[in-house]
């Protein structure tokens, strides 16, 4: 069978034997797209990208959605894109993909002029302490993970009462991968993040997600909350200019922006690859998202 679009995700949201409130929400999200590209009449499936068995030559576009175990299987990720995407169309394509997996892209926009949080990189097999860099760079509250990271994976607050007990772990993951270091942004805790979502290079919506008590961590697997928001003209100027900032205009883009310590707007993330895109908190955003795929791939 040939297929228009197969919407990606990983094996545990194809067919799960059981589900919990966060597995109910990513398969609505998955079937909200699903069905608006069905409305279109395009043939659509979900798959697992890992799955051995699919000739992924038999569909003309794949579209990434809920491809969560793609950081933890980096060493698998990468060759499998570079091997598809010879068979078939990515959405987005496979060199944006590559760019957006590591947070050394967020220095190539800085350079183009986006405002971005500051960002120290840590090269793999460094072996300066986490006190000497702090030192050495003259901050104190920080934020550290990896650069090929998503879900708050390896992701540490820091401060000069816990850097020491930090030091043995951070000898031992950066032998493996580079990270990130960050000054801690403390308007996370009363103003929260926004996201905006930006289909076809225009603005679609917004939400406000804010991190539990006590922790900040604002994804919802770690406690977090997201909130209806209402974009202010200079935030959807922002998050356009983000995403035409780019080499490449993305066919979708979730542009994470928070207020910096100088109260400024700043980009904390740009997500290209498979971000989270609450369309289940606008019901037009899927059908916008479809309607751009068949434009640009099917027209």
């Amino acid at each position: 069978m040939n297929y228009d679009v197969i919407v990606l995700t990983e094996e545990k949201y194809v067919n799960p034997p059981k589900t919990d409130w966060y597995v109910e929400q990513v398969l609505k999200e998955d079937q909200l797209v699903m069905d608006a590209l069905e409305r279109l009449n395009l043939k659509v499936a979900k798959k697992d990208w890992a799955d051995p068995n699919f000739d992924w030559s038999t569909t003309k576009t794949i579209l990434f959605r809920s491809t969560w175990d793609y950081f933890h299987r980096f060493s698998e990720f990468e060759p499998w894109l570079n091997k598809v995407s010879k068979l078939t169309k990515l959405i987005n394509p496979a060199a944006q993909i590559l760019w957006n997996m590591d947070k050394h892209y967020m220095q190539d926009l800085a350079e183009k002029g986006l405002p971005i949080v500051d960002g120290h990189y840590i090269k793999r097999g460094a072996t300066e302490s986490l006190t000497a860099i702090h030192q050495k760079l003259g901050w104190t509250e920080t934020v550290i993970k990896p650069t090929v990271s998503g879900a708050a994976r390896h992701t540490y607050r820091l401060n000069p009462d816990n850097y020491a007990e930090h030091e043995a772990l951070f000898s031992k993951l950066i032998r493996d991968e580079d990270f990130i270091l960050q000054p801690f942004q403390k308007n996370v805790l009363t103003k929260g993040e926004t996201s905006h979502v930006v289909i076809g290079g225009k603005y679609s919506h917004s939400i406000l997600k804010m991190a539990k008590e006590g922790d900040y961590r604002v994804q919802d697997d770690h406690g977090g909350t997201i909130h209806d928001y209402a974009a202010s003209e200079s935030e959807i100027a922002f998050a356009e200019k983000a995403v035409a900032t780019c080499d490449i205009l993305p066919l979708y883009a979730r542009v994470d922006v928070i207020w910096d310590n100088n109260d400024q707007l700043a980009l904390i993330e740009l997500e290209l690859i498979e971000p989270e895109l609450w369309f289940r908190e606008n019901e037009f955003a899927a059908d916008k998202l479809a309607a751009t795929i068949k434009k640009v791939h099917f027209s």
